[in-house]
């Protein structure tokens, strides 16, 4: 064991340096109780010597109180390193080391310059202040073990050892070579030349007190080997860098060289390529830019500090790249507006089918640029479901107008420097992506789509929906200042058409700034037209088939609407007519249909091509059930019917709801059911019920989430039915906000729910008599095939859509249908029946 009960042993080494009076001192036990010196700039280990500068107050304190040499005190480090002194116990490490002053120095500036050698480990129990400020430590003696351990592992980690410094010295001139020999002479036991190796290494005192920790002196042999091998690997990467930094300073310097022998080479042949050149021809294109003020001056002074850079450079292409940005934007040139407003409402409707509320905004708006041509360009989203040509509508506003076209999607965005561009300090910075858009158009009014607005994100790396908020505002943006391009941009004239499925992701100060148009989806009519004129011409092209090869009739058209498709747009239906069209190219190439064959697919024909029909014909035209009502809800991909379950079993009166519900909707149950509760006489239903049975509603799909206040009639209805054990009408739906009083008030998304129940076969609906002017963005075809009638109190909704239902005192009266709108025996305009959309 290396610790001090080895009293003779620890005598020998000591006696072995030299006849001193620290032979006697050693001779002696450790005492129990000794003062602390607590110290953060260096660590001492036992049987070595180390010197070290005391200036803190406490710690001079401890120092006077001894005499000149041969007290005894407890050395040991601080954990927080940069804590001015310890506060008790837990601020220093568990294990110091005992150890003899052996010289002292007063020093001019009031410090004392002290010398100590180590004597022993000790476990530091506690720690008791004095009156002078320092702590006396209660300490024990802290045994190691294996310290004379001579077995051939040990001996083999002794020489791991002794390697690892051997290398560590030839690669740090720091280390002199001889320590190495005085180490190989200095073997006295594992324990003792882990602690000389880590005394004479410059390791950071953390990585030495934890040396000084281990007890276990093949741990701590271990452990040593381990630090020399980082400190080795450490030297070895500071070497590799400085070889790295020399090499590329010499070949900066011989390129350095070779370009003035090329520029005197050049000068001689009278030529005049080279950095100068460059530097005029840059100012001639700054003279032809004719750039704004601001933008003029920063490009000249940026010219003129390219001229002062090597082109050898790394800042020589930043600031190249930075001026070629300056002169290649679009400053002042435009294209010029047609004007014509019969032309352009003739392409827009060349282009798109419907969409009516859109085409008039931008006849208004070229009609109010030839009347007054500086005219700010308004900020316009288009909202709606997915694919009903607000896309494709840019392009051809782009086109009417004779304007360039850019499209940036930001959907999925996270980086706000993608929109403001990334200062001109990062490497790679470049600008934003509306300047890009700028520089892409070359033309400084160009139409801007930013496709999917609401579905920008923000997370550590800031906000984008923020950055746009400078980007759509008319008032802001005729200085739009890009980080990177860093002078004002004007983009008052470009014309912004942002797109989105819902409004609800985008953030108000940036609704604010923008005029929605909302889209809705088409009715069967609709799409019918529109793939007679434009969608089957356009698949039986990218089939590789002729026009007069291929004939799809409007009723297999109408089936394929029906039965495969029931969406708002018109995606999922163009690819039905695609698949059509490759199977009739796929039977043309086998040769089961000649080339000069017409192929006429009829509705009987259509499962063969596209297999099952995915919804029944008659889907909604279920039997009356008790308890099941259909509602109508609005979603970002337009409308749908949406069912409402319920079920009743014996129990204690409570109220389950599942599908995923909001706290609007939840509200909704509940005061669908007071209402209900409270007018239960008059339905003719029994109180008792309602403590006799428990009651549970279901909102099927339950992995979709709900939420909102249009449920409340169908809640209400549904309850009746249960509670009255009387069916409801499956061909009847109904949407609408329920009050206390049974009130039904206005809702939202009228169009699309009309629109989903037409889609869905439903044949009479129920809508609050509040949304009647709403009805008139409903589509005549829809209107014509559908019974719609307008309600004011729930009680019109329940005796409409329950069967039998019988109702005591005063009877409401049944709601009038609206009068559906008669056909019109006249054929459509031409110009009103275009192509379609692209999808």
């Amino acid at each position: 064991m290396e610790a001090v009960g080895r009293k003779h042993h620890e005598r020998q080494e000591v006696m072995a340096q030299g006849p001193t009076d620290s032979t006697r001192v050693i001779a002696k036990e450790v005492p129990h109780s000794m003062p602390l010196l607590p110290i953060v700039s260096t660590v001492v280990f036992p049987f070595n010597v180390t010197s070290f500068s005391v200036h803190k107050k406490p710690n001079l304190a401890v120092i006077h109180k001894l005499p000149r040499t041969d007290q005894i005190v407890c050395i040991t480090l601080q954990r927080q390193l940069e804590q001015d002194y310890p506060q008790g116990r837990s601020d220093v490490y568990d294990i110091g080391v005992a150890a003899r002053l052996i010289h002292q120095m007063n020093l001019p500036d009031g410090t004392i310059q002290v010398a100590f050698q180590g004597l022993s480990r000790v476990h530091i129990r506690k720690l008791t202040k004095t009156k002078d400020g320092y702590f006396e430590a209660d300490v024990s003696p802290a045994h190691t073990l294996g310290g004379h351990d001579n077995s051939p592992e040990m001996n083999v980690l002794i020489a791991q050892a002794l390697e690892r410094f051997e290398l560590l010295t030839n690669l740090d001139s720091a280390y002199s070579r001889e320590l190495t020999n005085i180490l190989k002479m200095n073997i006295k036991g594992p324990g003792r030349f882990a602690d000389l190796i880590a005394t004479y290494v410059g390791f950071p005192v953390t990585v030495k007190m934890e040396i000084l920790s281990e007890l276990n002196c093949k741990d701590r042999l271990k452990r040593l080997t381990e630090r020399l091998d980082e400190e080795i690997a450490r030297l070895a990467v500071d070497q590799e860098m400085r070889n790295r930094a020399q090499i590329t300073i010499d070949q900066a310097q011989r390129e350095f060289l070779l370009r003035q022998q090329l520029k005197a080479i050049r000068a001689e042949l009278g030529e005049g390529e080279g950095p100068e050149a460059e530097i005029e021809k840059l100012k001639e294109k700054l003279a032809a830019a004719k750039l704004p003020p601001e933008a003029e001056k920063a490009c000249k002074s940026e010219i003129e500090r390219l001229s002062l850079i090597s082109e050898a450079s790394a800042e020589y292409n930043v600031v190249h790249t930075y001026i070629d940005w300056l002169l290649a934007l679009p400053w002042h040139t435009q294209t010029p507006d047609n004007l014509d407003l019969v032309r352009a409402r003739e392409i827009l409707d060349e282009d798109h089918f419907g969409l009516e509320k859109v085409k008039d905004r931008f006849v208004e708006f070229l009609a109010v640029m030839s009347l007054k041509k500086e005219h700010k360009g308004p900020i316009l989203c288009l909202v709606g479901p997915p694919g009903v040509g607000k896309t494709s509508l840019g392009k051809s506003v782009a086109r009417a107008m004779g304007r360039k076209f850019q499209r940036l999607s930001v959907g999925g965005l996270h980086d706000e420097a993608e929109i403001m561009g990334h200062r001109r300090t990062y490497v790679g910075a470049m600008p934003g992506r509306i300047i890009q858009s700028l520089k892409k158009a070359q033309s400084i009014n160009p139409i801007i789509m930013i496709d999917e607005i609401d579905k920008m994100g923000h997370d550590m790396r800031g906000d984008p929906a923020a950055a746009m908020l400078e980007v759509l505002d008319p008032e802001q943006n005729s200085a739009f200042t890009d980080r990177y391009m860093d002078v004002p941009v004007d983009l008052s004239r470009v014309l912004f058409i942002c797109t989105a499925n819902m409004l609800d992701t985008i953030p108000g100060p940036l609704r604010d700034r923008m005029e929605v148009i909302q889209l809705s989806g088409y009715t069967l009519e609709e799409k019918e037209r529109i793939a007679q004129q434009y969608i089957v011409p356009r698949q039986i092209e990218a089939a590789g088939l002729k026009k007069s090869q291929v004939k799809i009739t409007r009723d297999a058209i109408r089936e394929i609407v029906r039965g495969y498709t029931r969406e708002a747009g018109l995606r999922t239906f163009e690819q039905r007519l695609a698949a059509i069209c490759r199977k009739i190219a796929t039977k043309v190439a086998r040769g089961e249909i000649s080339r000069g064959e017409k192929v006429t697919v009829q509705p009987g024909e259509i499962e063969g091509y596209l297999g099952q029909r995915i919804w029944a014909p008659e889907e909604a035209l279920r039997p009356p059930e008790i308890g099941v009502v259909n509602g109508l809800a609005w979603t970002a991909m337009g409308g749908d019917v949406l069912l409402i379950e319920t079920a009743r079993y014996p129990g204690e009166g409570k109220v389950s709801v599942t599908g995923q519900l909001g706290d609007v909707m939840k509200e909704s149950v509940s005061t669908a059911l007071s209402f209900v509760h409270a007018n239960a006489e008059k339905l003719g239903i029994d109180l008792a019920d309602f403590k006799k049975y428990d009651i549970h509603l279901h909102f099927p799909e339950g992995a979709v989430p709900k939420d909102g206040p249009s449920a409340g009639v169908t809640i209400a209805t549904a309850l009746v039915s249960l509670l009255t054990q009387k069916p409801v009408r499956g061909d009847v739906a109904m949407t609408g906000e329920i009050s206390l009083r049974g009130k039904v008030l206005a809702v939202g998304g009228i169009k699309e729910k009309v629109l989903a129940a037409f889609r869905s076969g439903i044949r009479h609906v129920l809508l609050p008599k509040a949304n009647a002017k709403d009805l008139q963005d409903v589509p005549l075809e829809a209107r014509r095939e559908l019974k719609i009638s307008l309600t004011e109190n729930v009680l019109e909704n329940i005796l409409t859509a329950v069967v039998g239902l019988r109702m005591f005192g005063e009877k409401p009266r049944l709601p009038k249908p609206v009068e559906r709108p008669r056909k019109s025996l006249k054929s459509p305009r031409p110009d009103a029946t275009p192509a379609g959309p692209s999808a």
